[in-house]
């Protein structure tokens, strides 16, 4: 199984991936000001990740455990007030 990971720093929706595919960690990059990602399957939302209004406070790392997060479709985030995502998948 192969790990691919996708690194985005423009605002709005952003394409990850155009297939069925699982999610496996990602990690944001927060701002000064409160952010938001919104991981989507298809266009539709599948969990939303807030950060703090503190580009000090660091990146935001998550590891999903086992097989991750399943995405039917395509694999899709929404980045507002945030600098970036990298998102791992496979």
């Amino acid at each position: 199984m192969a790990h691919v990971a996708f690194t985005s720093t423009t605002g709005g929706t952003q394409s990850l991936f155009g297939g069925p595919t699982r999610l496996k960690a990602f990690i944001i990059t927060p701002t000064g000001t409160a952010g938001t990602v919104v991981f989507k399957d298809g266009g539709i939302d599948k969990f939303t990740v807030t950060t703090s209004a503190s580009a000090s406070s660091g990146p935001v790392n998550i590891n999903l455990p086992s097989d991750g997060v399943r995405f039917g479709t395509s694999l899709q985030a929404t980045l507002t007030n945030v600098g970036g995502v990298t998102a791992f998948f496979a």
